[in-house]
Formats: structure tokens, sequence, C-alpha cells
């Protein structure tokens, strides 16, 4: 038995999660049920692939904190992986991402979300349960950055989940703990590193929502996650997590820089076999931003039912949507993620969508320049960081 071989299993039956435990048969959420497979683990192998993944120079701060959280390409699978001591030993909940690289296209996303990205600053927000796909969303929103605009692309996750190669944008992705201390510390440096777009792994602290809304006022587009179950209670945690004092100048604030909230949720289609996201999204109109203002969350249900016409989606109407749907993307086994050099790039409607009702009318394609051809980056991140190369480059030495 090997990390390799569980997380080889847990691929084989299409399961989202793998979870390992001392004493017990490892679990795996496959279309969001748990089961379990095999025998009970060894306590002792589950501690050995720990030591093993933490490596000896932060194997103190595991023991300190009782917990780390890491992020690896294992099996070939890039995994999200938290590892922590429980009662009976050593476990770990291991979260396996998609094989291909995430697009709205490819995660069955409604085509109209492309129209956020044209704003160059403002805050959008995607938020919803745990393990409802929020990062594959926000992945999905940068890599259609990535195909088709040159901005500059700054990230910072906790840990790193999908790995980006640079094609048209310029990006740049930072680890918590990792690569800068904290999120509070890396939107701080963001500021001066003359960033386009910004992607804050997940606002959670006052201090990260507030340097994240100031980052969306000073001409920064950022697009960040939360975990709330609807628009309307998004909005009211992130005003409620400040002091009652600090609230009305939160909410102005907040009226005044968002651009929209997407919050998701996965459900299984028994007739497609596969998990779709359902969302529903809130635009921030005039009438939006005057319900912020006032605190009144609970008016903004109203105004979503009645704002079709500016593009904002409950949930029953994205349930429509997604029954008149024609065309899925289905995972295949021969997807592979975008890690080849040359790699092309997968190609996406025009920025102006038409309604999903309508037939979509391609663009004739536009011939690559020369120049924007000159500004493409093949460069893999250095796995382990910082740390990692100063010890390759003594050992070259």
């Amino acid at each position: 038995m090997t990390l390799e071989s569980l997380i080889a299993t847990a691929q084989d039956a299409g399961a989202s999660d793998l979870h390992l435990e001392p004493g017990l048969p490892a679990a795996v959420r496959v279309r969001g049920a748990l089961r379990t497979l095999g025998e009970p683990l060894p306590a002792k192998a589950l501690a050995e692939f720990a030591r093993h993944l933490i490596g000896n120079e932060q194997w103190p701060v595991f023991i300190e904190r009782r917990s780390f959280d890491t992020s690896k390409t294992i099996h070939g699978v890039r995994c999200r992986i938290n590892i922590l001591q429980t009662s009976r030993g050593v476990g770990f909940a291991i979260r396996l991402l998609a094989a291909f690289q995430a697009t709205i296209e490819k995660l069955n996303l409604l085509p109209d979300l492309r129209k956020f990205l044209n704003h160059t600053n403002g805050l959008i927000i995607v938020s919803g349960p745990t393990g409802s796909g929020k990062s594959s969303t926000v992945a999905a929103l940068l890599q259609d950055i990535n195909t088709n605009e040159a901005r500059h692309v700054v990230t910072l996750e906790s840990p790193i989940e999908y790995i980006y190669r640079p094609r048209t944008a310029y990006i740049r992705q930072r680890e918590v703990g990792r690569d800068t201390p904290s999120y509070e510390q890396g939107l701080l440096d963001a500021l001066r590193e003359d960033p386009d777009v910004l992607m804050v792994g997940e606002m959670r602290e006052p201090e990260t929502m507030r340097l994240t809304l100031n980052a969306s006022e000073t001409g920064h587009l950022v697009l960040t996650t939360m975990h709330s179950s609807t628009c309307a209670e998004a909005l009211a945690r992130v005003v409620s997590a400040f002091p009652a004092e600090m609230q009305n100048s939160v909410r102005a604030q907040l009226a005044d820089c968002l651009i929209a909230i997407i919050c998701q949720r996965l459900r299984f289609r028994a007739d497609l076999k596969i998990r779709v996201p359902e969302c529903e999204i809130m635009v921030n109109t005039m009438a939006v931003k005057n319900f912020i203002r006032m605190g009144d969350f609970f008016k903004i249900i109203s105004a979503m039912e009645m704002g079709a016409e500016s593009g904002m989606w409950t949930f029953a109407r994205y349930q429509t949507w997604l029954e008149n749907k024609k065309t899925w993307y289905f995972p295949a086994d021969d997807d592979k993620p975008d890690t080849e050099p040359g790699n092309v790039a997968v190609s996406t409607p025009p920025r102006s969508a038409p309604q999903p009702e309508q037939p979509a009318t391609p663009s004739p394609p536009v011939p690559a320049s020369p120049a924007r051809e000159g500004r493409r980056i093949e460069i893999e991140p250095v796995e382990g960081g910082l740390q990692s190369l100063i010890k390759k480059l003594g050992d070259d030495e």
C-alpha cells in the first residue's frame, strides 16, 4: 500500500475526495456520496506518508499546529492535501482536482459569466458550500483571461490548487505560508506589484476582507471565494465580519466596488452521469447598490427574481437553462492537464456572449500577431518554492 496507489484507486472510482484515517478503511466521495474501500489503514503507514509529504524542514510546523496544508501532483493527479492530527493518529483529507484545465465550457457554466471579466476594476465573489466547485469556477475565469487578454495576474492561494501556464496573460502564483506569510501580507505586497487582476483564494478574516475591498477600489479586478449558500448571505457575512461601528462604511465600500456574486452548488444529473454546477448570479445594479448601502439584504432576493434583463439568475431560472442546454462537456479519459509545452489554449466565444436561448454566431478567427506570440511564456513553477530553489542553487555550486 502506497499513497500513490490509494490516489489511483480513488481516481479510478471517479472520486472528488479521499479520506485516510488510522484504523479505518479509506473513504472516497463519489458524486457527493461517501463510501469506504478496502481494509483498515495502519497508523504507522499514514504517519510515514505524512512525514514524506511534509518533509523534515516543515515537520516541526506540523508538530506545532497539528495540521498542514499542501498541494502535490501524485500519480499524475493534482491534489490539495490537508494532513491532520486526530485521536487515532495522522489522517489525510485529499481533494482530487480535475485533470483538465478548467474552462467555462468544460465546467458546463453559463457563457455569460465572461462579461464580468470586461471590468478593469471591482470585486467578483464566487460563493457556495464546501465542495461546490468554487475554486474550479475561479480557475475557469482566470483561464479565460489567460487565453484572451494581456493582463498581469497575481494569485494568493492556500495552497495552490490549479497551476496556470501563462499564455497571453502574465501570471504569478503565490502560496500562503510558503511564498508569503499570510493573505494580509500578500495583499499588501500585491498592491506594489502592478497587477491588473488579483485572485484571493478565500476571504475569511476581517483584515483580508478589508484589504480585498481596498484592492478592488484602487483599479484592480479582484476575484475571491467565500462560504455561503446564497448571494444575499455572502453580502451579510462580509458586513457582519466587521465591528458594528465600521459596518456602514463597509456596506458603502461594498456597494461601490462589487461587480457580481456567483453562488453555486453541485447537483448530480442521473441522465448525464455527471455533476453540474447550479448557480445563483447577482449583478450589482443600482437597486442592489441601494439595498447594500441600507443593509436590506433580504430585498436582494426579490431584485434577483425581477432582474433577468440585467443578467441576474435565480437557482430556479438557472435550472431551467440547464434543462434546455443541448451541448455538454463530459470529462474523458484522454483529458490531460495544461502542462505540455506548446499546448493549444482552449478556444472561447467572444466576450459579448448571446443569451443562452439564442444560437451563438461565432466570430471570425483573429490571426495572432507576432507581438502577442512573443509574449507567450512557457515556464513551470518550481515545486517547493523559494527554499527548494535556494537549496538547488547551492547544490549546483
